[in-house]
């Protein structure tokens, strides 16, 4: 099939997927001169298969709120890929949570699960509950009751989730317990566990780590530094947080964060008592940005997300760093970001920017590195989190880092020599798609028509 026929087929097959639909054609563009050079893939339609999901699970979770009233959720899980290992991917509790959105997030962990480097295939799976305004009961009750039906789809040589948005280490606390209790065993089935049961050190901190590890790849392959550059970070979760802590210890300065409300800039920068105070606001309090501007007497904005455009990305800075959620970066966006001097765009957040941002990003030399590259530091701690559990050792902190940063390493270099070899030198987000398909296409073509 030529380009045109592959993404008909899918539109086809998927109508009214447009998250899953921008996913597949951005890396339809990247892999088809792949599979122009290796005609056993177009044979194979091993890009065909890789676009259908192996399974997608829908179930009902019914749970009583603290009221006593019956609340019904949808529950999903969607285990894309196995060829390489078992499905790994996060749970995302939102009310924006569909099909099409777990879909796009599993199919762009095929192939970030492996630029790791780590035996792992891609999944995705979640709730449209909103875990904003629940008692801590009631999430703890939504956690069982979802856990309850999710059980009998998941295990540690199977399937093992992770957390994603809404679900950080309180829901998978209370979800591992749930799994646990059903299965009555004690197996690393989940990641992202506290230190004391299973877990591993530098979790909570690998994907915004990563993410500024793979940043200063990026700027030590032109010959420069994080050191001295202001940079505009999105979002205030965990991404964002430990994002912002990594450019301080590495002599940058942030001037921004935000939430679903609107977002701050504050021009002196974050200082590491900056910082614990927004991670007191958002970790325990669940305050909104706006308690930060008004402690810090800096400039705080509402966002409509209507607009054509986000103020965030019009302030002068040499980075910026899309941590919150797909397509917050559009077209307009883009051009202001260049417009504004920016150098560097790393992706923290899924799929943050735009196909119309990211060729715009491109074409005007900025370096642009997709998230199934650069926030891969997550998933592949997550990777570290099952060996030590099936070693049944706990690595130190300083062990999980340096193999952490070696893996962000690992992934740039290999973007950028798959970007070189097909002709597109210094295309981050061709070399990761290009990277990443034929590992899991080379597996799939030695497995057979499954």
């Amino acid at each position: 099939m030529a380009h045109s026929d592959i993404l008909a087929f899918v539109k086809q097959r998927n109508p009214h997927e447009p998250e899953f639909l921008q996913a597949a054609e951005e890396v339809i563009d990247s892999v088809l001169p792949v599979i122009d050079k290796n005609p056993e893939y177009r044979k194979l339609k091993l890009l065909e298969r890789m676009l259908e999901p192996e399974r997608l699970i829908s179930f009902r979770v019914t749970w009583l709120d603290d009221k006593g009233e019956v609340q019904v959720n949808k529950g999903f899980r969607v285990q894309m890929n196995s060829a390489i290992g078992p499905y790994k991917g996060g749970l995302r509790f939102h009310p924006s949570v569909n099909q099409s959105v777990l879909k796009f997030l599993a199919f762009e962990q095929i192939f970030k699960n492996a630029l790791t480097g780590i035996p792992m295939g891609g999944g995705k799976g979640g709730s449209d509950f909103d875990p904003k305004g629940k008692s801590e009961n009631e999430i703890m009750k939504f956690c069982q009751a979802f856990m309850g039906e999710l059980a009998r789809h998941i295990g540690h040589r199977l399937d093992v989730p992770a957390g994603d948005i809404g679900v950080g280490g309180r829901e998978i606390g209370y979800l591992f317990g749930a799994y646990k209790k059903i299965r009555n065993e004690f197996t690393g089935v989940l990641t992202g566990k506290g230190i004391g049961w299973g877990g591993s050190l530098i979790r909570p901190e690998a994907t915004g780590y990563g993410l500024i590890y793979f940043a200063e790849n990026m700027l030590q392959n032109k010959g420069d530094s994080l050191k001295g550059k202001t940079c505009l970070v999105s979002g205030s979760g965990n991404v964002s947080q430990y994002a912002i802590e990594k450019i301080i210890q590495m002599g940058g300065k942030v001037v921004t964060a935000s939430d679903s409300n609107g977002f701050i800039h504050d021009e002196a920068g974050f200082t590491t008592e900056k910082l614990a105070f927004l991670m007191d606001l958002k970790n325990n309090r669940r305050g909104r940005i706006k308690d930060y501007a008004d402690k810090y007497k800096c400039t705080y904005k509402e966002v409509d997300p209507k607009a054509d455009h986000n103020p965030l990305w019009s302030i002068k800075a040499d980075c910026a760093f899309p941590c919150a959620t797909q397509n917050e970066v559009n077209g307009k966006d883009a051009s202001n970001l260049v417009k504004n001097g920016v150098k560097v765009l790393g992706e923290g957040a899924n799929m943050p920017t735009t196909i119309e941002g990211i060729n715009i990003l491109i074409d005007n030399g900025v370096m642009y590195s997709p998230g199934k590259a650069s926030n891969a530091g997550g998933v592949a701690t997550s990777g570290l989190e099952m060996t030590q559990n099936f070693m049944g050792s706990n690595w130190t902190r300083e062990e999980v880092d340096g193999k952490l940063r070696g893996i962000m390493k690992s992934i740039h270099d290999t973007a950028l020599a798959a970007a070189k070899e097909y002709g597109k030198p210094g295309n981050y987000m061709v070399g990761a798609n290009i990277a990443g398909f034929v590992k899991v296409a080379n597996a799939m073509k030695a497995q057979g028509v499954i």
